[in-house]
């Protein structure tokens, strides 16, 4: 496995590898790699003929008071892992390396609809930084396939919106949320939690199937059934962001007769800032 720090060794790899007709796979991450992670990576494999996997921390992805100083970094972990996964290369570049012109010459390309709202309202700034950051990498990568998680659903819907909007030659591919045995999605900020705030988290999950079920059932009084799974987050002490129930594509408001929906949530418990989702279909 290679490791490269320097764009253009990335680029003369990539050429090389172009030049063999060999299909490339990109997995962007921000390191600090889990279950969740390494399972992006397996489903690359069965995807091309080489898989690139990028660790850089994002800073225009964090606003001010968010813990971009803080987050966690294990590069020896990483490598390790990634190496026992079979990945062909890892892709570290520093700051500079991937905003040339300066972080704050960063966000050009407009942040799509699918972006505004949920997430947005409460992390201003984020999805200018997930879309900055991303269409630089695949500039720089140049995939024919990206692989990302549903846990992160809006940040699906906007790279998926973004590739279609600028015609970009990727196909993206998304890889079911990797769950903890009791349900608790697998997340890098899980490592916030205290052994009490472990234990309650799961109920994060929890709500979000009772929810759908329900939807599943016919309810339609989606803001009642928003609220009361509010109110349900707020009793056992975490602060709900919102729980919102949205169309699956669009993340509109859902209507009446909706069949395919997702009801998604942001909620803090501690020092944690965990999201989750439940998608609701016909086949779900």
């Amino acid at each position: 496995m290679l490791t490269v720090r320097d764009v253009s060794e990335l680029r003369s790899r990539v050429e090389s590898w172009r030049g063999q007709n060999q299909r490339i796979v990109f997995v962007p991450t921000m390191g600090n790699l889990h279950a969740g992670h390494l399972a992006l990576v397996r489903h690359a494999r069965t995807l091309g003929d080489r898989v690139i996997v990028s660790i850089f921390v994002n800073p225009t992805q964090f606003a001010p008071g968010e813990d971009y100083d803080s987050y966690p970094r294990t590069p020896q972990d990483d490598a390790q892992a990634l190496a026992a996964e079979q990945v062909d290369l890892v892709f570290a570049p520093d700051v500079d390396s991937v905003y040339p012109d300066g972080v704050k010459a960063a966000g050009a390309y407009p942040v799509p609809p699918v972006g505004h709202g949920l997430e947005d309202e409460f992390r201003p700034g984020f999805f200018a930084g997930v879309v900055s950051v991303v269409k630089r990498l695949f500039e720089l990568v140049q995939p024919d396939w990206a692989v990302f998680g549903q846990k992160d659903y809006q940040q699906l819907a906007v790279i998926r919106a973004m590739i279609s909007d600028l015609g970009l030659p990727i196909e993206l591919a998304s890889v079911a949320t990797v769950r903890e045995a009791d349900g608790l999605a697998l997340s890098s900020r899980n490592q916030y939690l205290s052994a009490e705030e472990r234990a309650h988290a799961p109920l994060l999950y929890r709500t979000l199937c009772e929810l759908a079920e329900r939807l599943r059932q016919g309810d339609v009084d989606y803001a009642a059934l928003e609220q009361e799974a509010m109110h349900k987050l707020a009793s056992v002490d975490f602060v709900p962001d919102y729980v919102s129930i949205r169309q699956a594509e669009s993340l509109l408001p859902v209507t009446p007769g909706e069949r395919n929906c997702v009801v998604l949530a942001a909620a803090r418990l501690g020092r944690a800032r965990l999201i989750d989702n439940v998608i609701v279909s016909d086949n779900t």
